[in-house]
């Protein structure tokens, strides 16, 4: 489904990343994955490469939040790939502090890499995909960003604004050929979620339909689809994969 095209992916050494950078792979794209950092990168490289030697992928670890650290590691990418078809932000942190104890700090460093981090990167594949007159820009939201949750307000409203940054984009960028979505995960199986108390998560299940909690896997094939010419007159779309309809 995305034979010859050239993938960005933030935060694509585990979890949600990890998957979509696989399925990307698998259905024949080149990928660049972004982690923390260059160890954690490489690493990943490492795993993907030992299911299958041949996969077309590299690990970069550019600083999100420095605009200058993006852009020259981005403009590398298309220097070596002589373009960039896709960029999935994925990367993103969370916090569950109360009020009272969420500083000024706190709220600036989750913002700063759920959202700056996004318009960074963003700027940075604009010129090699408007040369091209085509591109897919994904976004990871969250279900927060529409319910919010009961601790830890920067996330939903990282979210919030990634839906806003979406919708925005999607209108602006579309007469260029660059279709903008976003992917609004419930609740996954991550690192994230793995801490979290069985007592915790077993009565927000009972509320799922599916009766489970959503895999990496049931995210990645959400991207695929988008990034894919199956998607190729969507554009402004925020897809909830949660197991359950919205309300």
């Amino acid at each position: 489904m995305l034979n010859n095209k050239v993938a960005i992916v933030t935060g694509g050494t585990r979890g949600i990343g990890y998957a979509v950078v696989k399925k990307y792979l698998e259905n024949r794209a080149s990928v660049v994955l972004c982690g923390s950092r260059q160890e954690t990168a490489d690493r990943a490289v490492a795993q993907l490469k030992a299911e299958h030697p041949d996969w077309p992928v590299e690990g970069i670890a550019p600083d999100l939040t420095d605009y200058a650290s993006v852009k020259a590691a981005f403009d590398g990418v298309r220097e070596r790939y002589g373009r960039i078809d896709i960029l999935v932000n994925n990367a993103g942190v969370s916090s569950s502090e109360p009020l009272s104890d969420y500083t000024p700090e706190l709220f600036r460093r989750v913002m700063a890499l759920n959202v700056d981090a996004v318009f960074y990167c963003v700027r940075a594949v604009y010129d090699a995909m408007a040369a091209q007159g085509a591109g897919c820009i994904l976004n990871t939201s969250s279900m927060v960003s529409r319910y919010g949750q009961p601790k830890g307000v920067a996330y939903p409203a990282s979210k919030a604004a990634i839906n806003g940054m979406t919708l925005s984009l999607a209108r602006e960028l579309g007469p260029q050929g660059i279709r903008v979505n976003a992917v609004a995960p419930g609740i996954t199986n991550t690192d994230m979620m793995q801490k979290v108390p069985q007592e915790v998560i077993a009565p927000l299940i009972s509320q799922i339909p599916l009766r489970r909690i959503g895999e990496p896997e049931d995210l990645a094939g959400a991207f695929l689809f988008l990034a894919s010419d199956a998607a190729s007159y969507i554009t402004g779309e925020i897809l909830h994969v949660a197991g359950q309809a919205r309300s």
